[in-house]
């Protein structure tokens, strides 16, 4: 039966579809995003879904093989943990980060480390194939028989990927893609939708891994339809502290491990190195102690991290005290200020607070609440906390402080760096059969942690 075309107007930023034209999405409220797009409707169904099956039977969860899937490992210690242990056949990643944060930089040198073990493709929208090789000679990647390939229409590299039949394929951009079936633009909505659920579907129905570079918008989500991230297995976050060398590669969503997984790189001359220690990285450098300064442990995804958490309190020139937070969330400092004030007696009401996280991490788990009220407490006293303390531990309204999870990793990672105190809470207190080369402080309420500390 024959296809009709019809137009739609598609919001370029939550990717609803509405008949007519209209200032405002009705969905999402975004002003002037509504772009025209002739769509295709055909009578005759699209084979298979995005899991890349078309029918099929119902069958009991005793009779699917549940023989372990060998992943490959990529070469890098530190993507290895984010992935989860390694890249599954058939999974399909998208990875997004700021304009040259070093997205390409990193997956070239995952493909040059993958190559000996698993047949892998380059797909580049972006850059000639000269650029290419231009950046793998400056990166000090062997000569490799690296097969890539320039091309933005997904139909040719569906193709292309079946005649050469890799295992790894990686995709520089996403939003440079388009399809036949559709007359939009490239990055445009529907095109984006479209172009990612082919290779979805052809990466489960083939069980061939690929990597999908996708831009970012300037509030720092991945562009296109949210659908985006729904359809792929994995997404990664690159972020940088900007001036820093160093990347943090972070899985807020994976299928195949454990999510807020963080990896911890480098920007050399030769690339992205992996950072072994990445706790002393955020550490301060501080050769005697200063005010406002607590260092605390933060679990991210699997593994424990040592952050140094500051505060600057001073009193305010103007009639509403400024409150400020880098690395942690604003609100939750308000809160915690309120708590300090009603259960530890100490009015912040006329100071401007200062917060900030050392080394552009972000922290947005309650275990940093305990040393974030300790260090705002150490700046407005101006007395400094000693170098061979570690603090955490969740503070309630009440006044009480609460355990955080991975009590005795947390406090395992602190005495792996030389520190010989923790104030923790009470619930966090580590059993007897575990010894500890560091003196826990077991509090329960704020004002002991306050006389403590």
């Amino acid at each position: 039966m024959g296809t009709r075309t019809k137009t739609q107007y598609v919001c370029q930023s939550c990717g609803s579809a509405s008949p007519k034209w209209v200032g405002q999405c009705p969905d999402c409220s975004a002003w002037n995003t509504l772009v025209e797009a002739r769509v295709e409707a055909s009578a005759k169904s699209r084979g298979g879904g995005i899991s890349g099956t078309a029918g099929g039977r119902v069958q009991s969860l005793r009779e699917i093989d549940m023989r372990e899937t060998p992943r490959t490992t990529t070469g890098l210690s530190e993507m290895d943990r984010v992935l989860g242990g390694g890249i599954v056949p058939g999974a399909v990643i998208l990875i997004g980060g700021d304009p040259g944060i070093g997205k390409s930089t990193l997956l070239l040198q995952v493909l040059a480390s993958v190559q000996p073990h698993l047949k892998t493709l380059y797909v580049t929208g972006e850059e000639s194939l000269t650029q290419v090789h231009l950046r793998a000679r400056r990166l000090g990647l062997p000569e490799l028989d690296l097969p890539v390939l320039a091309e933005t229409g997904v139909e040719e590299i569906l193709a292309q990927i079946a005649r050469h039949r890799p295992g790894l394929v990686v995709i520089d951009s996403i939003q440079t893609l388009y399809t036949d079936s559709l007359d939009s633009a490239p990055g445009s909505v529907s095109q984006l939708r479209e172009c990612a659920a082919q290779l979805v579907r052809y990466a489960k129905a083939s069980h061939t891994a690929v990597i999908l570079v996708g831009h970012v918008t300037k509030e720092g989500a991945i562009a296109g339809p949210r659908v985006l991230e729904h359809m792929v297995d994995s997404v990664l976050y690159f972020e940088h502290d900007p001036g820093s060398r160093f990347r943090i590669i972070r899985a807020v969503k994976n299928r195949f491990g454990a999510v807020n997984e963080l990896g911890v790189f480098a920007m050399t001359d030769d690339g992205l190195k992996e950072v072994s220690n990445p706790s002393a990285l955020f550490l301060s450098r501080h050769e005697q102690p200063v005010p406002g300064s607590v260092v605390t442990v933060t679990r991210q995804g699997t593994r424990p991290l040592l952050v140094e958490v500051q505060a600057l309190v001073d009193r305010s020139m103007a009639g509403n005290p400024r409150r400020v937070t880098l690395g942690l969330e604003g609100n939750r400092l308000n809160m915690l200020l309120a708590v300090l004030h009603r259960h530890g007696g100490i009015p912040l009401a006329d100071q401007d607070v200062f917060a900030n996280v050392v080394g552009g991490m972000r922290i947005q788990e309650p275990a940093a609440d305990l040393p974030l009220v300790l260090a705002v407490l150490s700046s407005f006293r101006n007395r400094p906390m000693p170098n061979d303390l570690i603090v955490f531990g969740e503070l309630g309204l009440a006044g009480e402080v609460r355990p955080v999870a991975g009590g005795e990793e947390r406090l395992a990672e602190a005495a792996k760096h030389g520190f010989r105190r923790a104030i923790v809470p009470e619930a966090n207190k580590p059993r007897k059969t575990v010894k500890l080369d560091i003196e826990v402080i077991p509090v329960s309420r704020l004002d002991q942690a306050i006389d403590a500390s």
